[in-house]
């Protein structure tokens, strides 16, 4: 996240990895902005348009919006899932993280090891701990403040998690922001701001049963969120994607977590949640099996997005960053409309539109001068003490 620099096309620049302080060539930088007159300030201009869309750009707006649609999906499965009285958040997020530790860990396995993968969780195995902590406990928080505060102010100390991410990325991993990117952060945080005002002049914020409650839940979420985000883009850009130092190692540890959450939490909770049929009174056996298959259904639906945005969520930490992956989840609002003109029957409201331009105007304001490749440098390398299946020391970048 370094300045810009403004040199011919087809000079180098050199990135410095904030990781290892090596140095890596680079080839996309910037056309300057001429200022010389004004057809050659528009050329310049345009030619800074076009010069945006590289492959690392255009990967990072596809993976950065289909988080945010997923997002959504999720969103909206979990409102299914209360509709029928199925209300265990803890519980819930069991099943993704199982199916995280069930598909990554036997290739890791199979790759370092079965005494490698020991070693792996018994010298490394508390960082990921933490992280996973992190996780489960701020999606935890993340729910309940729902349930006490209304949607504006979840959507707006939500955003907190930009700001938060931004900032341990600069302590932790000396990442320096340009000032576009801090514009473009700005820009998509005003068309949250509109995206908000468009639930109040619908009537979709809801009522605060403990407002204070429940914004301090939200600030605790979204500070987590950010603290996250950013350990794991510092993680993923030194660790190998598929094997366990990432993914796998946080489906252990979350379902760890979670299942230990959910006993103490919810093990009273889940005698009384429906779990074959909508209100628990119906005594017709066809209906409780249909409603069962639903609820098991959606659980298998929340899963499946779940395990495929983990995947997406550490590939676009490594094609930009951490930043710009929670500055891309602020149109979740406007997919939450799609959904709802469909499954709920909402009225489009024009706001939704305008909102939606701005913050991806924004995305792009973000890299309007320094580019994704500055964002970090993908430094792979495997535990020391491991020693890897095939004589492979490093990982090829897949992103």
């Amino acid at each position: 996240m370094t300045d810009s620099v403004s040199v011919k096309d087809t000079e180098l620049s050199q990135v410095k990895d904030a990781h290892s302080g090596s140095t890596v060539s680079s080839t996309c930088v910037r056309p300057p902005i001429s200022f010389a007159s004004p057809s050659a300030f528009t050329l310049s201009v345009y030619a800074r348009f076009l010069s945006l869309w590289t492959p690392s750009f255009v990967r990072s707006i596809i993976y950065g919006q289909v988080l945010s649609l997923a997002l959504t999906a999720t969103s909206v499965i979990t409102t299914e899932l209360v509709m029928r009285n199925w209300v265990l958040p803890s519980t819930q997020v069991i099943f993704p993280y199982a199916f995280m530790f069930i598909t990554y860990t036997p290739y890791t396995i199979y790759r370092y090891g079965l005494k490698g993968w020991g070693k792996l969780i018994l010298y490394d195995g508390w960082k990921y701990f933490l992280l996973a902590l992190c996780d489960c406990e701020a999606a935890f928080l993340y729910v309940k403040a729902f349930g006490f505060t209304d949607l504006m102010s979840c959507m707006l100390l939500d955003a907190w998690t930009v700001p938060v991410c931004m900032l341990v990325c600069w302590m932790a991993m000396r990442v320096r922001y340009h000032w576009s990117q801090i514009a473009g952060v700005v820009i998509c945080i005003g068309g949250l701001a509109l995206l908000v005002t468009s639930d109040l002049l619908t009537g979709k914020n809801g009522e605060a049963k403990r407002m204070g409650e429940g914004d301090g839940f939200m600030l605790m979420s979204s500070t987590l969120f950010g603290f996250d985000n950013a350990a794991e883009e510092f993680f993923i850009r030194q660790s190998p994607l598929y094997e366990a130092s990432v993914l796998g190692q946080i489906g252990l540890w979350g379902v760890i977590i979670s299942t230990t959450q959910a006993l103490i939490t919810e093990r009273e909770k889940w005698k009384i949640s429906t779990w074959d049929g909508a209100t628990g009174v119906s005594s017709d056996k066809d209906y409780k099996h249909n409603v069962n298959v639903r609820i098991a259904c959606l659980l298998l639906a929340n899963t499946i997005i779940t395990f495929v945005c983990y995947g997406i969520q550490m590939l676009l930490f490594r094609v930009a960053s951490s930043p710009y992956f929670n500055i891309s989840l602020l149109t979740s609002d406007f997919y939450g409309l799609l959904f709802g003109l469909f499954l709920f029957h909402y009225s489009p409201y024009w706001l939704y539109f305008v909102a939606f331009t701005i913050v991806i105007l924004g995305l792009i304001v973000y890299f309007w001068c320094a580019t994704p490749e500055e964002q970090g440098i993908v430094n792979i390398k495997f535990p020391r003490y491991v020693n890897v299946k095939s004589g492979e020391g490093t990982e090829k970048d897949v992103a």
